[in-house]
């Protein structure tokens, strides 16, 4: 596009005229403005101008003129007019000696032709090709508009983009990861999924792109990089919410920046925006019936486990291969607590929505990793996979699988941390929802027992459980508070804490000296905390029972919080709302 010398002069209006000197460039040179320009020209002729001078004030002088042309050459116009007859009647060889060595254009302007017709005749060349070059612009754009709404794809939108520009195309996610490709060798492709590129310098980079065009919008968010050899230009894809993805091109040797170059990867970057959308709305749309149905699975005892299977087929689930049920819940790091608004309604965009983002691309990862089938989704922030993994292995695929997560996780969301929740799942129709309320059980006397493992497994709570159905009894109820109310009042109005102390005295077997060390505390401080503990339970720790009987008690009181009827353990609340 654009207009070139050629065409200027191929107007009636210059019939007359001659061309003296760079007639090879007149299908290179390009136009964009005409002005007339006498002696000096300082810095007053701006890059691709047609520049008019009738001569006044150089006359017959040739050293003059050469001078004046030696700076309208080196101010990177395109062509020069000299109006010859009245102050100019010829133009020296020496000067056109000096055009002809630049490859410089000098047109031999009889002084009949007026200049205002010239400058008339030049830019209605200059605005008519503008208005072809918008009209092509609004095709191409149309263009590739249809390939977005006519199901076209990101290789096709490549190839739209190498048909318009002649130049190789390449189209990247964010990550790297690559989708099409056009024109681009073997080894560019490997180095760019690598990442194996270099910055070039600055100035090499304005040099590549050129100045003329940072106007543009598009311009600030083009970046240039070496690789495997070749200079590659990349913008960035980004909707309103997320970096989807690049473009990249490669401008041809020799071969610079126009404004409809800028202007095609424009209507190339908005097109694979608006396939990103289109392809993040599907895919938001099949999760979401994803979702709803691992947690209708976990949560309800199916009617028809037939139906239920065939809806699974549909998804992509395979439901007759073992599974393991994890359970997660999200907290924060700092204090162990969990976040106050997962337990508010939560808008798209909440720290919530993008946490889970994370997880769940992890989850999906870490079951690529170890080559295991998943199925996972969110209920507030509690996470819930379906993992499959052998009877016989599950606790090491498990494990596995966790490890795999919370090392990516612990680098990505340093804040957030998870607790797990682990059952196998059973062989009968609602093994599904069994073995979720057995993870959800495991997962709360977990958090409830507040050891340092961020896993339980269901198989090692069975104590708990047996502790659980206990404390439903009324007369040991009573007892817990007898006993246990007065260490638990002491500790928080004394800020000791006594009911540890003791815990870590029995797990020594009552050994001083290794629980002191145990509890950095000194010898005597120790003894101390213990008669504190016999005063104020009136129990001695000299007798077998009695310690029983604390400990006991104790444990019931750390897990009198897991009395929940979502865990099946009690009556009073149905199992839908678990």
């Amino acid at each position: 596009m654009g207009v070139f010398a050629e065409q200027i002069i191929h107007a009636p209006l210059f019939a007359t005229a001659q061309i003296r000197s760079g007639e090879d460039r007149l299908k290179k040179n390009e136009v964009e403005w005409v002005s007339v320009m006498e002696t000096p020209v300082e810095n007053f002729i701006r890059e691709k101008e047609f520049v008019l001078t009738t001569g006044i004030g150089i006359g017959e002088d040739a050293d003059l003129l050469e001078k004046f042309v030696s700076d309208v050459i080196h101010s990177g116009a395109s062509m020069l007019g000299i109006a010859t007859g009245r102050h100019i009647f010829d133009i020296p060889d020496r000067v056109l000696q000096l055009a002809e060595e630049h490859g410089f254009i000098i047109l031999d302007l009889p002084w009949d032709v007026r200049f205002g017709d010239v400058i008339s005749t030049v830019l209605n060349e200059i605005n008519k090709s503008k208005q072809e070059e918008r009209q092509v612009s609004e095709e191409i754009r149309l263009d590739f508009l249809n390939q977005v709404l006519q199901e076209g794809d990101l290789q096709e939108i490549a190839e739209l983009l190498h048909r318009h520009t002649r130049m190789p195309a390449m189209i990247t996610e964010f990550d790297g990861t690559m989708r099409a490709y056009y024109d681009v060798s073997e080894d560019v492709l490997a180095a760019v999924e690598a990442k194996q590129w270099t910055r070039p310098k600055a100035y090499e980079i304005e040099q590549h792109l050129g100045a003329a065009f940072s106007e543009h919008r598009l311009h600030p968010h083009i970046f240039v990089y070496d690789t495997a050899g070749e200079r590659w230009c990349r913008v960035l894809i980004h909707t309103k919410h997320r970096k989807q993805g690049f473009v990249w091109f490669r401008l041809p040797d020799g071969q610079p920046m126009t404004w409809f170059t800028m202007n095609v990867l424009e209507h190339a970057v908005t097109a694979c925006a608006l396939f990103f959308i289109k392809e993040d709305a599907v895919e938001a749309r099949e999760i979401k019936v994803k979702d709803s149905f691992i947690l209708q699975l976990a949560k309800e005892e199916p009617d028809d486990f037939g139906v239920v299977r065939s809806k699974a087929e549909l998804l992509g689930y395979d439901l007759d291969l073992p599974y393991v049920c994890i359970v997660g819940r999200i907290h924060l790091r700092e204090d162990e607590s969990e976040f106050p608004s997962f337990h508010k309604d939560n808008p798209p965009t909440s720290s919530l929505q993008n946490v889970n983002y994370y997880i769940q691309k992890e989850i999906n990862s870490a079951a690529r990793f170890i080559g295991r089938r998943a199925m996972a989704t969110f209920d507030e922030d509690e996470v819930i996979v379906f993992l499959e993994a052998a009877y016989d292995v599950y606790t090491e695929t498990a494990n596995q699988f966790l490890d795999y997560i919370e090392r990516r996780l612990s680098d990505m969301l340093t804040e957030i941390g998870l607790r797990w929740g682990i059952s196998v799942k059973k062989e009968e129709a609602n093994g599904f929802h069994h073995s979720y309320r057995e993870a959800y059980t495991a997962l709360e006397i977990g958090i409830r027992k507040a050891e340092e493992s961020s896993r339980t497994f269901y198989k090692d709570t069975r104590i708990n459980r047996v502790l659980l159905a206990m404390s439903a009894n009324h007369d040991i109820q009573s007892l817990v508070q007898e006993i246990v109310k007065p260490l638990a009042d002491y500790d928080e109005k004394r800020q000791t804490d006594l009911i540890h102390t003791f815990m870590t005295y029995n797990k020594y077997s009552g050994n001083v000296s290794q629980t002191a060390r145990a509890l950095h505390l000194h010898r005597q401080s120790l003894l101390y905390r213990l008669r504190n503990i016999e005063s104020l339970t009136g129990l001695s720790l000299l007798e077998s029972d009695d310690v029983f009987l604390l400990e006991l008690t104790i444990r019931l009181w750390q897990l009198k919080d897991l009395q929940r009827p979502a865990l099946g353990l009690q009556s009073g609340r149905s199992e839908e709302g678990t």
